[in-house]
């Protein structure tokens, strides 16, 4: 957060006019945080900690679990230590990036590092998994369908390959379950995160049985599931006096991020779709049934009785970020709001398709749904300057977008609206051009729908609201959308065209990946 941000909002911290607060704690990829919430909706004060990732190789990811859960408690610390004794935390709600693993032992302690969601060495196991229930079978029954993405694949990879590790396994949680356990002591998960371990019955909402079985998985393994609404459990006394809030404090399951994103957008029925524009970026869209499409995965809502559609790309965000850093960033190396401003400016006055040059974001060793594709730049000549390579990389990743609203179209779901929230929702250039490569309106939800809705979850747990759609009705806001220009979507359309043979091309895959 850049200095004059962080003046804001420890200003509006300090302002008594609101006594009521609802907290939530993100996991996320790149850090944790906790925010503050007044029950109007309205994000108060934030408290960020970051961690590192580390690529021990091509197609790795790994971050120290241990961080995850010491950033969320001091970011939580020093989040109440300025919220001050005089406003009451209703509840704390919580959510995290996933699907990524940690295993712990016996005595409930990390046995190694965790491995995210971008982690792409478990290829082969997820190639297993599919030969073994059939690709359309095992999406009917997961919502799912199989990649190194997942958990099952993760944990079949360590059994493979670190069998000393293995012997002392006990335990499989996510980011966001390893909190809820350092804040209650207690070990749960919810649907959303469930649903990303391929052993989770989608429609009938526990564990497959059957397909634990057939994995030589243990049931015990993973925790039990409950709503994302319930309340785990109160503050453990030792971590209530740490953080200096009352033991009777309840703590709410919260729901995964993207998932929490969608509530936090107002996105529980047909037709909006909630992007998520963070690092990686998560499309999510309410259906009353599962698609038949299996390239699109599904998701219990975190609102009952439906389904929540997702689909992703991994590096979208961090992608921007990279060449901000690289182009921007001067003799920092490090891009401040202040660039992004730049940035956006630059963009704004390059012509559409950015002179000839195309672009792939994929910088991350790979994508979910393909693990050997990489980044690339095309079209490049002499008379190209930052802001055409700037440019190409946005409508890159727009390009990526419109592929995945397609697969939802391609299932019989509206696409009537795409809602953009998170960090990079502030690049307006941005989301103008996505509106123009998607034809269809863009709005952004003011702050991080991602953090709103956990905390609106929370809120709707503790009994501060009666529902989502009071939850909605009272936090949720937008601005006006952004309407596609129709001669540009139609200049738009060649160009998509050329990204999508671009993307299918050989050229730009490895025979690296895992």
């Amino acid at each position: 957060m850049n200095r004059a941000a962080l003046k804001c909002t420890q200003s509006r911290a300090g302002d008594r006019s609101w006594k009521d607060a609802l907290v939530a704690v993100d996991v996320g990829t790149s850090g944790a945080r906790a925010a503050a919430f007044d029950l109007e909706g309205e994000r108060r004060l934030e408290i960020r900690r970051p961690y590192p990732t580390h690529i021990p190789r091509p197609g790795w990811a790994e971050q120290d679990a241990a961080r995850w859960r010491s950033a969320a408690l001091a970011a939580l610390g020093e989040l109440v230590r300025r919220l001050g004794p005089r406003r009451r935390v209703h509840a704390i709600g919580l959510t995290g990036q996933c699907p990524s693993l940690v295993v712990l032992d016996a005595a409930q302690r990390p046995v190694r590092a965790g491995l995210i969601y971008r982690d792409n060495r478990a290829l082969e196991e997820a190639r297993r998994i599919r030969e073994a229930f059939g690709e359309a079978e095992i999406h009917r029954r997961t919502g799912h369908l199989p990649s190194a993405f997942h958990i099952a694949p993760k944990l079949l990879w360590l059994r493979a390959n670190e069998p000393e590790t293995w012997r002392r396994v006990r335990l499989a949680l996510q980011p966001r379950d390893f909190v809820a356990m350092g804040l209650t002591g207690e070990a749960v998960t919810d649907g959303t995160h469930a649903a990303a371990t391929l052993a989770f019955a989608l429609r009938d909402g526990d564990w497959d049985r059957d397909i634990l079985g057939r994995l030589d998985l243990e049931p015990g393994l993973f925790p039990p599931v409950r709503a994302s609404t319930s309340v785990v459990g109160t503050l453990r006394p030792a971590v209530a006096a740490r953080l200096g809030l009352p033991a009777a404090t309840p703590v709410v399951l919260g729901g995964a991020d993207s998932q929490s994103c969608a509530l936090g957008a107002g996105v529980i029925g047909p037709g909006p779709v909630s992007e998520m524009a963070g690092s990686s970026t998560c499309l999510n869209a309410a259906v009353p049934r599962p698609l038949d499409v299996l390239e699109v995965t599904h998701y219990p809502n975190v609102v009952p009785g439906s389904f929540s559609t997702e689909t992703g790309i991994n590096t979208t965000g961090e992608a921007v970020r990279w060449l901000a850093n690289l182009l921007y960033g001067g003799r920092r190396g490090t891009a401040s709001g202040r660039d992004f401003a730049r940035l956006d400016a630059e963009v704004s006055r390059v012509p559409p398709l950015a002179g000839g040059v195309l672009a792939l974001p994929v910088l991350g060793d790979g994508e979910r749904t393909d693990p050997a594709l990489r980044g690339a730049f095309v079209g490049l000549s002499l008379r190209h300057d930052r802001a055409a390579l700037a440019r190409a990389l946005l409508e890159g990743v727009a390009f990526a977008i419109r592929g995945q609203l397609d697969l939802l179209r391609q299932g019989g779901a509206p696409v009537t609206e795409l809602r953009v929230s998170g960090g990079d929702a502030r690049l307006g250039t941005w989301n103008t051009i996505k509106a123009d490569v998607t034809g269809v309106p863009v709005s952004t939800v003011p702050g991080d729908a991602a953090v709103t809705g956990v905390a609106m979850l929370a809120g709707i747990g503790a009994g501060v609201y009666r529902d989502a759609a009071e939850a909605i009705a009272r936090c949720v806001r937008r601005d006006p959308p952004i309407q596609p220009d129709a001669r540009l979507c139609q200049l738009y359309e060649g160009g998509y065209a050329a990204w999508r043979s671009l993307a299918e091309s050989r050229a730009v895959r490895t025979t690296e990946a895992g």
